[in-house]
């Protein structure tokens, strides 16, 4: 299905911020089937507080036995799948209105009971540890532990960076306090901080918020698009001191977590569960470094198009195709990504549809308080949940949702086919499985259109989702190394040099002929991922990986080896289950072809728009 390039009025299109009351409850998630009412969570939170301690009656004793150790991790499974559940449901309503107290204080109970939690088993890793290798191979041997080899063995991994059962407890009592930067930048940036309203290229006041700024950067008035970003970051410069506090106590914390646990460096640390090596994540910025040339001509072919005298970072969002401005509707939209990915068979797309358009898996559009971005969340043996702020005039939003979507539907057949234990696949995996959606997608929208105009617009948005997704995020991977290492250095980690770090890589990325307003050094201090360092080059490793993947399903016409990556969850390590997809991406080869395509995708929409 195309894009409908009508222009109808819907919930998505409002002028103002709804509170949550106002929404039509079709457009928002259905969380009953974690609990029916706020009241059960209540009942199973105490329920918790009550049956957890009874994990503790194998403290000295994990190492007594195959039968002790399969009776210990099955408490601890039981346990763990009411921890997820209650965890899920308190960090959804957090994320619909985070200026509901109750929401506040539900998630507050949660992370106050789950700091006691941690202490009680901080026991059990430290014992796994002290097993000899000896008798730790004979248990892995034991049909008892046949289900949880996997699982033991990922966990036997951490033997060195796991500190006695004392200093366990300790870390474990201080988690709460060590993530409270994060705590602090959420409640800033997405409630207290207020950004104002503002007039559209149609001359119509709206708020302007975290959400709506896409909205605003994707208007034909260049002026609207000045007045938006210099508006919002104004707001950002009135808090420019706290927030770079918050991001270097982040730092901090992940600088002291690494040493705590014996690790040479924070970014060895955060690659060390995957078993990435850092030649990977250097791979990455080398590769993505020697390429930036492609994304400079890009640049000044957008500067040309829009007609500029000169391109700001806020010129980079708005389609250079006027005549694919659209308004498509989040029905609409997911019918778009179903016709896409009939490729991968009748059950992925019949579960899919189902979960979007009549199970209420989406909660789709924006509401006063909550969270902005998108996520896909899900507990094991729970619908897989997508938190949209959905907006019709943002063609982007489409690949949003599509990007999400494959996170979910990831998650529903990993939990179809493996146990708990094995279901929970790291992040490396997931962004293979969200990105290879949007090449679908992308490939799906260019084979039916022959329109020039419509063919340039889908170009530019395959183009900026690999600007975006791998040079971006490569950029933003590197700033992460930086600062970490400046911390590492004992060097001061300020307002001043972060800004200036960024700089740096800002003139880099974006080239000699790129104007840099100075409030854009302050992008570093608002991005939520660098609260969770050493996340986003998965991103862009993802997206390679989904080029490569997604090349294959469509030129061999067989999803089986893809459906399979889906169905093994965490089995296995990262690189091995890519690997047995087909992809390796131990190599740069796959950055490579990324960007060889980026190259070509920049030369076809020169041709075009010549």
């Amino acid at each position: 299905m195309m894009p409908h390039f009508a222009n109808p009025d819907s919930a998505g299109a409002s002028d103002s911020i709804p509170a949550r009351a106002e929404l039509r409850v079709e457009d928002t998630w259905d969380l009953a089937a974690l609990y029916p009412s706020p009241a059960d969570w209540d009942a199973a939170l105490l329920a918790l507080k009550d049956s957890y301690p009874a994990i503790t009656r194998f403290k000295g004793r994990v190492g007594e036995s195959a039968a002790t150790l399969c009776e210990c991790l099955e408490l601890d499974k039981e346990l763990s799948l009411q921890i997820e559940r209650l965890g899920h449901y308190a960090s959804l309503r957090t994320s619909e209105d985070s200026s509901d107290s109750a929401n506040l204080s539900r998630e507050a109970q949660f992370d106050n009971l789950m700091t006691r939690v941690s202490e009680a088993w901080s026991f059990i890793s430290p014992e796994i540890m002290s097993i000899t290798d000896a008798t730790f191979s004979r248990f892995l041997e034991d049909p008892q532990l046949a289900p949880w080899r996997a699982s033991l063995i990922k966990t036997r991994r951490f033997k060195p960076h796991t500190l006695s059962v004392q200093e366990e407890r300790l870390l474990a009592l201080g988690a709460s306090a060590l993530s409270g930067h994060s705590d602090t930048f959420s409640q800033l940036t997405n409630v207290d901080m207020k950004f104002g309203k503002l007039a559209d290229d149609q001359g119509r006041e709206r708020e302007l918020s975290q959400s709506s700024f896409s909205s605003f950067l994707v208007q034909r008035d260049p002026q609207v698009r000045k007045r938006a970003f210099h508006q919002f970051y104004a707001e950002f410069a009135d808090h420019k001191f706290t927030l770079a506090a918050s991001l270097a106590n982040s730092v901090k914390a992940d600088v002291f977590r690494a040493r705590a646990r014996n690790y040479a460096s924070a970014r060895e640390a955060a690659l060390f569960s995957d078993d990435v090596p850092a030649s990977v994540y250097d791979n990455l910025i080398s590769t993505v470094r020697s390429r930036l040339a492609p994304l400079h001509r890009y640049y000044a072919l957008r500067k040309r198009v829009l007609k500029l005298d000169e391109i700001h970072q806020y010129d980079t969002y708005v389609p250079i195709v006027a005549k694919a401005e659209t308004r498509v509707g989040f029905d609409e939209a997911a019918e778009m990504i179903l016709g896409a990915l009939q490729p991968l068979g009748d059950e992925y797309c019949s579960v899919l549809r189902e979960g979007l358009l009549r199970q209420r898996w989406c909660d789709r559009f924006e509401s006063r308080g909550k969270r902005s971005g998108a996520f896909s969340s899900s507990s094991y043996g729970n619908p897989p949940f997508i938190l949209m702020n959905y907006k019709e005039d943002v063609f982007a939003d489409i690949y949003t949702l599509a990007h999400e979507a494959g996170h979910s539907m990831h998650t529903w057949y990993a939990q179809q086919n493996q146990s708990f234990q094995d279901y929970h696949y790291p992040i490396f995996l997931a962004e293979v499985a969200s990105t290879f959606n949007e090449e679908l997608l992308t490939h799906a929208l260019l084979e039916q259109t022959s329109d020039r105009s419509l063919r340039a617009y889908i170009l530019n948005r395959q183009i900026d989702d690999i600007r975006g997704t791998v040079y971006r995020q490569t950029m933003f991977a590197e700033f992460e190394k930086i600062v970490h290492a400046m911390e590492e250095a004992g060097e001061p980690v300020t307002l001043e040099t972060v800004t200036q770090a960024y700089r740096g890589l800002l003139k880099a990325y974006f080239g000699p002929d790129f104007h840099l307003d100075p409030e854009l050094d302050l992008e570093c201090l608002r991005i939520p991922h660098f609260y969770s360092a050493f996340y986003v080059y998965k991103y862009a490793t993802g997206l390679s990986a989904a080029v490569s993947l997604s090349q294959q399903v469509l030129q061999a016409g067989d999803a089986a080896r893809y459906l399979g990556f889906l169905r093994s969850g965490g089995s296995q390590m990262p690189l091995p289950t890519l690997a047995a997809a087909g992809v390796d991406m131990s190599m740069p080869a796959p950055i490579e072809e990324t960007l060889a395509l980026f190259s070509r995708r920049v030369e076809e929409l020169e041709a075009l728009l010549s």
